[in-house]
């Protein structure tokens, strides 16, 4: 049978196959290739010897390392307006690393009755669907529940900003562990202890994983210099159209999207993570992360 996996624990794997939930274990064939699943593989499983074992993992269309996910189609980011206030150069290194892996990025702005989210959604409105939600009313739940159905999504955030809440609004029957604000460090408690796949109402999966801190950005998600305009999706229709072919998009005359930045066009405070992703990216040694590049 054909299913994913929906949760991994030690050598255990949890697949979802045929209307029903099977604890299987990787065929030796596998390991002996260094072969790991990870949840959300499409993977066939078969029955031997009494217990089901993976028999095959399916062709990955991307995946992340830590937290060890594949086949996303949305990545959720979820901040909050206050304690803690959003990172945004953070938020920005990781949508350009999810739509460089081909995952539409998704942001969602919490705890707004507390803090308007205005200042923060008018920098991405256009860019990547943005949305407020309030876990206490469940206000904006069901938007966000249109937009994720259907497809493989995962959230990921700050510990703290309601991840879990937000969880349990999306899957009643999750019952994930909510954590209290630590209020000598102003940041939270981190209730993620694993990743596991959740069935969403209106189809389709999602996945709860550990805090910013364990989403991957090391050397298999570099991104070169001459790719990195291209993660910023509102530079699109702007390149190409600069005086110079090999343009940083940085500080050259005629560059067209310098050109769209000083109309209003482009967001300043995007525009400043895109420079100073650029200068980390001029630091880059090709030679050394080639061989590491998913």
């Amino acid at each position: 049978m054909q299913g994913v996996i929906i949760s991994s624990f030690g050598d255990s794997f949890r697949v979802s196959a045929g209307g029903s939930e099977y604890v299987c274990r990787a065929r030796g064939a596998l390991r002996t290739k260094d072969i790991t699943p990870l949840c959300g593989d499409s993977v066939e499983i078969e029955q031997s010897g009494g217990e089901a074992v993976i028999s095959k993992i399916f062709p990955r269309k991307n995946e992340i390392v830590r937290p060890p996910l594949a086949n996303l189609d949305r990545l959720v980011f979820v901040l909050s307006t206050v304690d803690p206030v959003p990172n945004l150069r953070l938020l920005d290194k990781f949508t350009a690393v999810a739509v460089y892996k081909g995952i539409s990025p998704v942001i969602v702005f919490t705890k707004t009755d507390r803090c308007g989210s205005e200042e923060y959604e008018d920098i991405y409105r256009g860019i990547f669907p943005v949305f407020s939600v309030n876990n206490i009313t469940g206000e904006g739940v069901s938007e966000l529940c249109d937009e994720i159905k259907g497809g493989f999504s995962a959230l990921a955030g700050n510990s703290g900003v309601g991840k879990s809440s937000l969880l349990n609004r999306l899957c009643p029957e999750a019952c994930a562990q909510t954590g209290e604000i630590s209020r000598k460090l102003r940041r939270g408690k981190n209730t993620t202890r694993r990743t596991d796949i959740h069935t969403l109402p209106g189809g389709g999966y999602i996945a709860d994983t550990p805090g910013f801190a364990a989403f991957s950005t090391e050397r298999y998600d570099t991104i070169f210099k001459e790719e990195l305009a291209g993660c910023f999706p509102e530079f699109e229709e702007y390149i190409g159209r600069c005086r110079f072919p090999d343009c940083s998009h940085t500080k050259e005359q005629g560059c067209a999207v310098l050109e769209a930045l000083a109309s209003g066009k482009i967001k300043k405070p995007r525009h400043l993570s895109y420079c100073e992703m650029y200068e980390e990216a001029l630091k880059i040694r090709p030679w050394e992360v080639k061989d590491t590049r998913r």
